[in-house]
C-alpha cells in the first residue's frame, strides 16, 4: 500500500481538527459554545485555504 496518498477532503479534516482544539480550549476558558464556534471558523477559514491551494 502507498502510505503517502493524501485525503482527498482538507476541509472536513480541518474542520474536525479546528472543532477539536476549539472544544478544549473552550474547556479550559469555561466557555465551551465560543470555543468551539471559534475552532469551527478557524477549521473551515484554513480547509478552504487548503482546498483552493491544491485547485491551483
Amino acid at each position: 500500500m502507498n502510505q503517502n496518498r493524501k485525503s482527498g477532503n482538507a476541509m472536513g479534516l480541518w474542520l474536525a481538527i479546528g472543532v477539536a482544539i476549539g472544544a478544549a480550549c473552550g474547556f479550559m476558558f469555561d466557555n465551551f459554545a465560543i470555543g468551539v464556534a471559534i475552532g469551527t471558523a478557524l477549521g473551515a477559514a484554513v480547509g478552504a485555504t487548503q482546498s483552493k491551494k491544491k485547485l491551483n
